[in-house]
């Protein structure tokens, strides 16, 4: 696998911002239509059209929070050659090529499908520390760690 790992966090970081942008854009039409206009009487319709709209705004919230700290980690990630699964580490295990930085959809970069994992994942727990040509098992399946970098 020779990768060009820079790029890969490039992507991913544009990724993660294009997310964190519409989640933005998303909370703010949550958050306009959850207010209320004092100055004239208010439906019981209204009120509750209002009260699901801020529920969803608070649920967005937390959604926008989580994309800002992937980002933040994704800058600090050192990215730099892995002989090992660790952070940072682009790892091809079993046919498929996980990053391990922070958890994301599918992807596609250098012509290949990616997916990002986050080393609180339950698989990161049993191919950490794994070596090219080793084999770790999860969830019963055992699976071949075939390189890192």
């Amino acid at each position: 696998m020779h990768w060009n790992k820079d790029h890969v966090r490039d992507t991913m970081l544009s990724l993660e911002t294009a997310a964190l942008q519409s989640a933005r854009e998303k909370y703010l039409d949550y958050v306009s239509t959850a207010r209320l206009d004092r100055s004239e009487p208010i439906e019981n319709d209204e009120q509750a059209q209002a009260e699901v709209a801020s529920d969803f705004a608070e649920a967005l919230d937390d959604t926008l929070d989580d994309y800002a700290d992937k980002l933040d980690k994704l800058r600090k990630i050192d990215f730099g050659p892995k002989s090992a699964v660790s952070e940072g580490a682009l790892v091809k295990l079993s046919g498929r090529v996980f990053v391990i930085a922070v958890s994301t959809s599918k992807f596609m970069c250098h012509g290949q499908e990616l997916m990002g994992i986050s080393t609180m994942a339950p698989i990161y727990e049993a191919i950490e520390g794994a070596q090219p040509g080793e084999t770790v098992q999860f969830n019963g399946r055992d699976l071949l760690v075939e390189e890192v970098a």
